[in-house]
């Protein structure tokens, strides 16, 4: 069954177990929407991921402005396609536009992932060197905030309730309140939407703000929200060693394990 957008029903067969018997039956299921996206800088290809589609300008954006690629570089505009009609790339293309003021990237495919060649170290200082840390002393939300904003963001995920495939990021202020949800099959292309979003909105750096991610906190989601400027990472899972040590070097608060009232603080040390 061919369809475009967030999710498409299809007929699955449900079958439940019951001591020595077997019943079987077919039912409707939504399943979320999976496929490639391209993203280009002034018509370079810097990425290619596999997305769940909408909020696509948000997801290039975010992607652009994490990968230090946008390098303080106003976006002019962003489109579907760099050349001919959005429905030629089947609208899985598109382009960020900052008229030439952007460095010229340098063009590759796929994520930086832990095999990428660089070691620990080796990551944390290239970030070091493109980012300030934060004030020690900056604001951050309270330890009580990050752990009730964790049910504010679930409770509001209506495509993970649909298709329980897809994580959450949100932005949070200081009392709570969501600002922003986004969801995707990806975490990072979830945090990407996020920081777009408020990219394009004129609301980054994040000051203040904390993200709220669904799933584990790795490097990559440190080093995102260290770019986009937010003042706390919290993650429904652990992190890694790796994201912890960035944490900790941005002196950006870092908290894993949302359960119930509880909650790990990795970063920083000691509160």
């Amino acid at each position: 069954m061919a369809a475009r957008g967030r999710t498409e029903t299809h007929l699955v067969t449900r079958v439940a177990v019951h001591g020595a018997d077997v019943t079987a039956a077919r039912r409707p299921d939504e399943l979320v929407v999976e496929e490639p996206l391209t993203i280009q800088l002034d018509g370079v290809t810097v990425s290619t991921t596999m997305r769940t589609p909408g909020h696509d300008y948000e997801l290039a954006v975010g992607f652009c402005h994490g990968d230090g690629l946008l390098a303080g570089a106003p976006v002019r505009s962003v489109r579907y396609c760099a050349n001919g009609a959005a429905s030629d790339s089947e609208w899985n293309v598109v382009t960020v536009d900052t008229g030439g003021t952007a460095p010229t990237p340098r063009p590759r495919l796929g994520n930086t992932t832990s095999s990428c060649g660089l070691c620990g170290n080796d990551a944390i200082d290239e970030l070091c060197a493109r980012l300030q840390p934060f004030a020690v002393d900056a604001p951050k939300p309270s330890v009580a905030t990050m752990v009730a904003v964790a049910h504010s963001v679930l409770s509001g995920q209506g495509l993970f309730q649909a298709t329980g495939a897809v994580h959450a990021a949100a932005a949070f202020d200081a009392d709570g309140t969501v600002l922003l949800t986004r969801e995707d099959v990806g975490r990072h292309n979830a945090v990407d939407k996020v920081v777009g979003r408020l990219l394009l909105d004129g609301r980054l750096p994040a000051h203040g703000l904390g993200l709220f991610v669904s799933g584990r906190a790795s490097f990559e989601m440190v080093q995102k929200a260290w770019a986009g400027g937010f003042a706390a990472l919290v993650a429904v899972s652990a992190p890694t060693a790796l994201a912890m040590h960035t944490a900790r070097r941005a002196n950006l608060l870092l908290a894993g394990f949302v359960r119930g009232d509880q909650c790990n603080v990795y970063s920083p040390e000691r509160l």
